[in-house]
């Protein structure tokens, strides 16, 4: 038995050539690609900016005691210099543990949980509701949608003020209720009817958006399915548990994830609404806000401490979220 050997390399033919290492890769990978990387250099640095330094002195902020009193400020022509202290994760033990955790952290955490599940909740069986209709052969389709539509394309302050003006004491909804002699409920006053209002503002603000996505969903699915099952003998309810939610399925999904984000972090609505005149209405974030900047003094430690509480929650939502998808797939693959 013969074997060829490389006289350059000294090697014998048919061997493998040495993996490269990570910096020789990175270093083709620049060679190769450099295009892409100038491309998103410019992204890169907007980010970091507008994001990642940000959230890096916010989250040393939660490491410190600072307030509007020992912070940095200048008055006048006086430069007053910083005299806030290190203290670790007390900010943190304090908000999680302390004596007011309850009143001033975990009461307005329940309040954040039941808000995002119930106008979730809302805004995607509304909304399935209403893409269902639309996805019918009516007449007027076209006037209904952007009829529909409304509420998502005025802007937000526009439609809370309307709300509020509405939902005010002498306002049309309880002058309509008067005249039907129902009682009249202290919209903006009362905490039980401050939370119903502002669910009820969210819902009518965030359906249209949940309406389009599963509108666009439903026109994907292909109507042979539909077909099949009618002439399987499929009732109205089957084809819609076995064809429609199946088809809906990835559309859904990624319309939910962004419905629980956008709505845990949902600043304009209760703020618009209430300003800080409601404290046991408020959620996280706005609490968060009022803590900062809503109060003398103004406590940007804890301020920030809930800041960074609140992307903990997200990202263990987002990241048990993605893997209980991952595994019904995987399960429906099967």
């Amino acid at each position: 038995m013969t074997v060829a050997i490389d006289r350059a390399t000294g090697r014998r033919r048919g061997d493998r050539a040495p993996k490269p290492g990570r910096v020789q890769r990175l270093r083709r990978g620049y060679q190769k690609h450099w295009y892409a990387y100038a491309m998103i250099a410019p992204v890169v640095i907007v980010l970091g900016v507008l994001v990642l330094y940000p959230l890096a002195y916010g989250f040393y902020l939660t490491l410190t005691d600072a307030n509007s009193l020992n912070s940095a400020r200048t008055i006048g022509v006086n430069h007053i210099d910083a005299t806030y202290k290190f203290i670790g994760f007390d900010n943190y033990a304090d908000i999680l543990w302390g004596d007011t955790a309850y009143d001033r952290f975990w009461s307005h955490f329940i309040w954040t949980i039941v808000w995002t599940a119930l106008c979730v909740t809302l805004h995607y069986t509304i909304g399935l509701g209403l893409a269902l209709l639309l996805n019918q052969k009516l007449r007027g389709r076209t006037f209904y949608r952007m009829v529909l539509i409304l509420p998502w394309a005025v802007p937000t302050f526009v439609t809370v003020f309307g709300w509020r003006f509405m939902l005010a004491d002498g306002g049309i909804i309880n002058s309509f209720l008067e005249t039907l002699h129902l009682p009249t409920p202290l919209w903006l006053e009362d905490t039980f009817w401050q939370r119903f209002a502002a669910i009820m503002v969210n819902t009518w603000c965030g359906v249209p958006f949940m309406m389009l996505s599963l509108l666009g969903g439903l026109q994907s699915i292909d109507s042979a399915l539909y077909e099949a099952a009618e002439m399987d003998g499929a009732s109205a309810w089957q084809r819609f548990r076995h064809v429609t939610l199946p088809g809906l399925r990835s559309v859904s999904s990624t319309v939910v994830l962004l419905g629980v984000i956008w709505t845990f972090n949902q600043f304009a609505i209760i703020f618009l609404l209430f300003g800080t005149t409601a404290p046991d209405a408020q959620i996280l974030v706005t609490w968060s806000y009022y803590l900062g900047f809503g109060q003398q003094p103004r406590d940007f430690a804890q301020s920030a401490a809930y800041g960074i509480l609140l992307l903990a929650v997200l990202i263990v939502f987002t990241s048990f979220y993605r893997r209980w998808l991952n595994r019904n797939d995987q399960q429906l693959a099967i």
